[in-house]
């Protein structure tokens, strides 16, 4: 009777330090489902009045990622007493959006690197409403789900041509074909930054370069990233007008003999194709995946 009475109790003992050990032992961590990776938002593009080109990546509120001339630069947000202002590898860069118009300023830094001292460029792109300058949407899947090229096209892989147009009241509509001639797929991303020449390969100075948000066929619609597989195309229309700006003073309007723009902010693509520029400017629509019938706009 004394011998089960201590195996009873030995054996409570045994199976009460047995649950205490497994109450004590901690659970197996769970590994975190990793989040979803966020595309990177497209670069934008600005014209400016030299013909250039400037690219600018906002990956966040504090930082830009500029391209001028074929060189990348780092720079960070300063203070500023209205639009957005960043500065860093001795340059600034700074944007201010008015009236529809974001209008930028690409200048040197002084010798302290706190303010702009020359101005490099000045540039600009249409601002559709309230769109804040810096960081944009990443890009949407276009149809059946494929998103754009991580590469932007470079010059060097591209050519241009005629892909039709339209005339009436004295304006004249080009769509302009844009193709990838490279083995891999790029993108086109904004508005060509398009300069003109005459027929000595001068650029035409008193002609500036204007972006008009949308194509004369779809008014007002903004900038979306365009894929071009090898031998793809891509298109953007360019408007002048043949009636001489008579209330500035013009009699006689400038002639163009080629057109010139570089895509990725690289060596320059060429279009040879003899117009009229009159009024002093040129309208440029951003790139579009499809070359539908440009309706010349209203006088």
């Amino acid at each position: 009777m004394r011998f089960r009475t201590a195996f009873a109790a030995l054996s409570i003992v045994a199976l009460s330090a047995a649950c205490t050990q497994e109450a004590e032992t901690p659970p197996q961590p769970v590994e975190p489902s990793p989040a979803p990776a966020t595309p990177p938002a497209p670069p934008i593009s600005y014209a400016c009045e030299s013909g250039q080109s400037v690219t600018v990546a906002y990956p966040d509120t504090a930082t830009a990622r500029l391209t001028y001339r074929g060189q990348a630069y780092a720079l960070r947000t300063v203070q500023s007493a209205s639009g957005a202002r960043y500065a860093g590898s001795e340059l600034e860069w700074w944007t201010v959006t008015r009236d529809g118009q974001e209008s930028a300023t690409l200048s040197r830094l002084g010798p302290n690197d706190d303010v702009g001292v020359a101005v490099l460029e000045r540039c600009s792109r249409p601002s559709s409403g309230a769109v804040p300058t810096g960081p944009v949407p990443a890009p949407q899947p276009g149809p059946g789900g494929v998103l754009p090229a991580s590469a932007p096209c470079k010059g060097p892989q591209l050519r241009l041509s005629t892909a039709g147009g339209d005339a009436g009241m004295g304006h004249r509509v080009s769509i302009v074909a844009v193709q990838n001639l490279g083995a891999q797929a790029c993108s086109l991303t904004g508005y060509p930054a398009v300069s003109l020449q005459d027929s000595r390969g001068r650029t035409l100075t008193t002609v500036r370069s204007e972006q008009r948000p949308g194509s004369y066929l779809r008014n007002g619609e903004a900038p979306t990233p365009v894929e071009l597989a090898p031998q793809g195309k891509a298109f953007f229309d360019l408007a002048t007008t043949v009636i001489p700006n008579e209330a500035q003073g013009e009699t006689v309007c400038p002639s163009a003999a080629r057109v010139r723009t570089a895509p990725g902010d690289t060596s320059p693509v060429t279009l040879s194709q003899s117009f009229t520029a009159c009024g002093g400017k040129i309208e440029v629509s951003p790139f579009r995946a499809v070359a539908e019938p440009a309706p010349v706009p209203s006088a």
